[in-house]
């Protein structure tokens, strides 16, 4: 029986991407996958749950996807992560950004980076899984329901 291959994979495989460690990676690169990632799981829980307009939704997902809450979700799943992911997630934190959130403070924007920059590692590695699991952890230690 064929494997079934991932999003990531077949996405890889459509557009040629090269084999890289992403290890290698800047965190900042990382951040930026993880960005998008982190914001596509949010929408889609919203509009799954709520067919509003699309001001409405934008305000309910801006509510979560923002960087004080990115940097309360990541301190939430602490406990949930593997040394290698703490290792990430640190890199993230202590990367040095040319720019800040225009309404958070340092330390919550370095913080939501770090979480950013975990769930684009994990994607990368291809375990949405985990994602998913953290994300959804954080969210219930947090009392965020969506």
């Amino acid at each position: 029986m064929e494997k079934s291959l991932s999003f990531l994979e077949k996405m890889k495989q459509e557009f040629s991407c090269e084999k890289k460690d992403i290890r290698t990676y800047s965190p900042l690169t990382l951040a930026f996958v993880g960005d998008c990632v982190f914001d596509l799981i949010i929408r889609t829980i919203i509009v799954e749950r709520a067919n509003r307009s699309p001001h409405d939704l934008h305000k309910m997902k801006s509510a979560i996807v923002k960087a004080k809450t990115q940097a309360d979700l990541g301190e939430a799943i602490q406990e949930f992560l593997t040394e290698e992911e703490q290792a990430v997630y640190k890199r993230g934190r202590n990367a040095k950004s040319a720019s800040t959130a225009k309404n958070a403070s340092v330390g919550d924007y370095r913080k939501a980076t770090a979480l950013e920059a975990l769930v684009g590692y994990l994607f990368l590695q291809n375990q949405e899984d985990r994602i998913l699991f953290l994300v959804k952890s954080g969210l219930e230690k947090m009392n965020i329901t969506i």
